[in-house]
């Protein structure tokens, strides 16, 4: 299983995985402006286990999650939001849920300097509802009222990401350290000078041409 970054490619099929397991839908532009908006917050699983047959033969997606930043935040903190998750029901019960938001959480921090995260979920998605709050960690927000067209309501949940945040700069602190290596010029002489001072030592006699030349005929006379 292949999970990686959304193309616009992908769109169709991620449409057709929408539309076949969710009751709420977009168009192709939407996805299109989340793509292209975010381009590192959408993600899609990819079955690899049968490779396509021709170059021209479309990748088998099996999950997504479209997620996006929070354009203009009413609290005025930058956040990610979920649009829409969703795995195929011939490979749920593998973690890909789970690994595809993660994916998309950890580029919100690093990327986008992101907060949180919210999302809404249906009050009887019960099998959604516990993998954002047992699985993931979400908590719950509040209740918003008829949320969706059906006049259902919906959990609004936020999950803080300050977490990764913290391993991200913790990375990139280590990777500097790692780069910087040993010092150079004026500033490593220094500590080659601490390390103990180099002396220069006579060894042997220091041969001229001529010496060669000279000891090359006496061999030759010799023989």
């Amino acid at each position: 299983m292949d999970i990686r970054v959304m193309k616009p490619s992908d769109i169709p099929h991620v449409q057709q995985a929408n539309i076949t397991n969710l009751p709420e839908n977009y168009f192709c532009k939407y996805y299109l402006y989340h793509a292209l908006t975010w381009p590192q917050l959408s993600y899609v699983a990819v079955d690899v286990s049968r490779p396509p047959k021709t170059p021209y033969d479309p990748p088998k997606i099996v999950g997504y999650v479209l997620a996006k930043m929070e354009e203009e935040p009413s609290d005025g903190i930058p956040h990610g939001h979920i649009t829409s998750l969703s795995v195929m029901r011939t490979h749920r019960r593998l973690g890909l849920a789970e690994k595809l938001m993660r994916q998309s959480q950890r580029a919100m921090a690093e990327t986008y300097g992101a907060k949180y995260v919210s999302l809404h979920v249906r009050v009887s998605n019960t099998a959604a509802l516990h993998l954002y709050r047992d699985t993931l960690g979400f908590n719950m927000d509040k209740i918003e009222a008829k949320y969706y067209a059906d006049g259902e309501d919906a959990n609004c949940m936020r999950m803080e990401l300050s977490h990764l945040r913290f391993e991200a700069e913790e990375e990139r602190k280590g990777i500097k350290d790692q780069d910087e290596g040993d010092e150079v010029g004026s500033a490593g002489k220094k500590d080659d000078d601490k390390k103990g001072k180099k002396r220069r030592v006579k060894v042997g006699r220091v041969l001229g041409v001529g010496d060669l030349v000279e000891r090359n005929e006496s061999s030759a006379k010799a023989g």
